[in-house]
């Protein structure tokens, strides 16, 4: 069976916090991140804390969105987190950044967002 994308249509483009959104219901979103090493995902915002499963890939940074009050520290700045598969991290909702495959290796991630 494929593993097809949802529709995204009825979330805010800011708010979607993956590539692919993979699975729905009025508990949780799962999504799916892709970034080849350098690349950036679009700028978005984090309205829910989530849970991030890391597929593959062995470093990833949040980079703070401008003007926003963040964990990351001031706008622009980079918080690098060494990575690999199995990794799991929980993360407070109401930040809003940007990721930045900063490793040598594709990453990919399993957001699970907590509505």
């Amino acid at each position: 069976m494929a593993n097809k994308s949802r529709d995204q249509s009825h979330i805010p483009e800011a708010e979607r916090i993956g590539d692919r959104l993979i699975f729905e219901n009025d508990k949780v979103r799962v999504w799916e991140l892709s970034l080849a090493p350098g690349e950036e995902s679009h700028s978005h915002r984090h309205p829910h804390d989530y849970v991030m499963i890391c597929i593959e890939g062995d470093q990833v940074a949040g980079k703070a969105a401008p003007g926003q009050d963040s964990p990351y520290g001031p706008a622009g700045d980079f918080v690098d987190i060494p990575t690999g598969p199995g990794h799991t991290l929980f993360v407070e909702g109401g930040v809003s950044e940007t990721a930045v495959n900063t490793g040598t290796l594709p990453y990919r991630n399993i957001l699970v967002e907590l509505l």
